[in-house]
């Protein structure tokens, strides 16, 4: 099976998370523990995977080239993020998001498929998140329920478009690969130190919710020897 076909998983919960938001808007507690427990699967993701196949690959110029690409790339996104105004400035960095979530998976399946089936793991609930915090952005706004979830789906179109991209990385030698792994690394430590968990602890933190962090580790870890 392709890598693209994969990201039809997350693109479905990012869909069904905006179907549920818009019904019931979840409170800003729950909002936090979810986004600790998406952060901890992510990081387990990056940590477990990506980065021990990128420590073997001996290429180091190709690992500072491509994890100097991914900061430059996600100062950018943030950048963006900063000066978005509104809920069509929140979808265009949400669509960013998207497309280099998908395009990580992509790289990740150029890893080995065990690697992007946990990464697969991780973005779907990461991407669910997405959903809601879309859903709950464009219902503050005054869109229909149709409206929201419509949109959220003509969004998460942008994740396979991403694995697309990424899927070619297999055909490639290994330094350059090794120089797409560094990239998809800095991509998804951003996305935990800089936009989950940061907006994470803009609620008073409670015990239970930042366990969360770990649970999500932990699961992905279990699911990681599971597999074996």
């Amino acid at each position: 099976m392709q890598a693209w076909t994969y990201t039809l998983i997350p693109a479905a919960a990012a869909i069904v998370g905006a179907a549920v938001a818009v019904n019931f808007r979840p409170g800003p507690v729950l909002v936090s523990a979810i986004q600790h427990f998406a952060a901890g699967v992510v990081f387990a993701a990056a940590a477990g995977e990506i980065l021990p196949d990128l420590k073997h690959a001996g290429a180091p110029w190709a690992t500072l080239a491509g994890g100097a690409l991914g900061v430059a790339a996600m100062l950018l996104v943030k950048s963006l993020g900063r000066r978005a105004k509104g809920p069509v400035g929140l979808m265009s960095v949400m669509a960013i998001d998207i497309l280099v979530d998908g395009l990580v998976l992509g790289i990740a399946f150029a890893a080995g498929a065990k690697a992007g089936l946990l990464l697969t793991v991780a973005l779907t609930i990461e991407v669910l998140f997405l959903g809601l915090t879309v859903a709950n952005e464009l219902g503050a706004s005054g869109s229909s329920k149709g409206k929201v979830v419509g949109l959220t789906a003509g969004m998460v179109v942008l994740l396979p478009l991403g694995a697309l991209l990424g899927g070619p990385v297999a055909t490639l030698s290994a330094t350059v690969q090794a120089g797409f792994l560094a990239f998809g690394l800095i991509a998804l430590l951003y996305l935990v130190t800089e936009e989950l968990l940061v907006e994470a602890h803009e609620v008073e933190d409670r015990p239970w919710v930042t366990a969360m962090f770990f649970a999500g580790f932990l699961l992905l870890l279990l699911l990681d020897q599971t597999m074996g």
